[in-house]
C-alpha cells in the first residue's frame, strides 16, 4: 500500500497508508488531514482540497482535465505549477513517498 506523506504549512508531517484506486482526497479526509475541507465530496466543485503535488511526481499523475483547470483558477491560496485538487488524484503504487503539501488556506 502506497504511503503519501502530508506537509502542513507549518512544515510538521504526517504520513498516511492508503489503498489504491481510491482519491488523495479520500486518504486524506479518512486520516483526519488538517487543511484538507473536501466540501463537494470529491465532486471537483468546491475546490477545498486543493493540494501542491512535489514536482518530482507530476509527471506520475494525468494532467489536470477542464473541469479541474476552471476550479484550480479560483483557489484561495496561491495557485503554483503544482496545484492540483486531491478529488482528481487516484492512489496509485507510483504515489508511493509522495510529498502532498496542503496550502494555508482553503476558504
Amino acid at each position: 500500500m502506497p504511503e503519501l506523506i502530508f506537509r502542513q504549512p507549518d512544515g510538521t508531517s504526517r504520513p498516511v497508508t492508503t489503498e489504491t484506486g481510491g482519491s488523495v482526497m479520500q486518504a486524506a479526509i479518512r486520516s483526519n488531514i488538517r487543511g484538507i475541507e473536501a466540501e463537494c465530496g470529491g465532486a471537483c466543485a468546491c475546490a477545498t482540497c486543493h493540494i501542491y503535488i512535489a514536482p518530482d511526481y507530476l509527471d506520475c499523475i494525468p494532467a489536470p482535465r477542464q473541469d479541474e483547470e476552471e476550479m484550480l483558477d479560483g483557489v484561495c491560496a496561491e495557485r503554483k505549477e503544482g496545484s492540483r485538487l486531491a478529488c482528481q488524484i487516484t492512489v496509485t503504487d507510483a504515489l508511493d513517498g509522495i510529498t502532498i503539501d496542503v496550502p494555508d488556506r482553503q476558504y
